[in-house]
């Protein structure tokens, strides 16, 4: 089986019309019978002995898909086949950023902005630094205390401690509305009249 070679992206967005035969800008309704046209040509049932009418098809079948679809023809006429290339990657609303980001006055511009700024590691250091652990690190409100690391025997032993002294609840409210104490002295009794 021969390999299928690599095709470029174009930015031109010509050769779909190419494949349906079609000047760039044509009609849904010219695109549509050209379709009806090249599909009936190509069907792989009207040539079961060519592959290379089933390819065709394929083409065929793709153009006509992606022409059809308004998004998807705006971006390819605007982009070419990369554009469908991002759209599919990034989502076609994120095309028109992707394309401006990427332009030479964007990339100039990040680079004039690094280059005025000292560099781009130094303000993310001295944020990182300053903000996350330096002076301006956010102060605990006052009278909480301040986190700090416990090991993890002196953890264990205080649950310990802690389970040893607490008695375990054992009755629960009858209604929404009841207010419960959680105390171990008291015993409260419910009666049913069953």
């Amino acid at each position: 089986m021969a390999e299928q070679r690599q095709r470029a992206l174009s930015t031109s967005g010509e050769a779909l019309y190419e494949i349906l035969a079609l000047e760039k800008g044509a009609t849904h309704d010219e695109i549509k019978k050209s379709y009806r046209k090249l599909a009936l040509k190509y069907h792989p049932d009207k040539n079961p002995d060519n592959p290379e009418a089933a390819e065709k098809f394929k083409e065929i079948n793709n153009a006509h898909a992606t022409l059809t679809d308004l998004s998807k023809r705006n971006i390819y006429d605007k982009y070419g086949s990369l554009g469908l290339y991002v759209a599919e990657q990034f989502g076609e609303e994120n095309v028109n950023t992707y394309f401006m980001l990427s332009s030479w006055w964007a990339k100039g511009l990040f680079a004039v902005c690094g280059l005025l700024t000292g560099c781009y590691l130094c303000c993310c250091l001295c944020c990182c630094f300053n903000c996350c652990c330096g002076k301006c690190k956010p102060k605990a409100p006052e009278g909480e205390e301040q986190e700090f690391c416990v090991s993890p025997e002196d953890l264990e032993e205080q649950i310990k401690n802690d389970m040893e002294r607490e008695t375990p609840i054992v009755l629960q409210p009858t209604n929404a509305t009841e207010k419960t104490q959680l105390i171990g002295d008291s015993h409260r009794s419910y009666r049913t009249n069953s």
